[in-house]
């Protein structure tokens, strides 16, 4: 699902597939976190109150659609948005709808502190920073 060339005939048609994949609220939700920057399962899987096991279908799906890309640090794999030029869209259309409430905040906790109840490497402070 990468952006393709705009003078394409089937632009309309892969607006639609963009639009059918955004159309799910939890790979809404990721990439909204994805957005403020890469996060492991586990760390998505806190924040979102997700079933790990939904999430990483979900993942699978943005993936396949070449919306999210992954690194493997260890035992962890990372995603981030592959095209973050997606997020102002998303964005905007939260704006649209959610007027001045909308705020990518809500999906994000502060950089640099760990994430209450994830066992990731970054939350617990056992990262190896070197390998990023």
């Amino acid at each position: 699902m990468s952006p393709k060339n705009p003078r394409n005939k089937n632009l309309p048609r892969q607006m639609a597939e963009l639009f059918r994949l955004l159309g799910q609220p939890a790979r809404l939700r990721i990439l909204l976190m994805l957005g403020a920057g890469e996060a492991c399962v586990c760390h998505l899987e806190t924040a979102l109150k997700l079933r790990q096991a939904y999430i990483s279908q979900q993942l699978m799906v943005l993936r396949e659609a070449g919306l999210v890309d992954s690194r493997r640090v260890g035992r962890n794999i990372y995603y981030r948005l592959k095209h973050p030029g997606l997020l102002p869209v998303i964005q905007s259309a939260g704006v649209w709808l959610g007027g001045e409430h909308f705020s990518l905040e809500n999906y994000t906790h502060p950089p640099g502190t760990g994430l209450p109840g994830c066992i990731c490497p970054r939350c617990t402070g056992e990262e190896n920073t070197e390998a990023l």
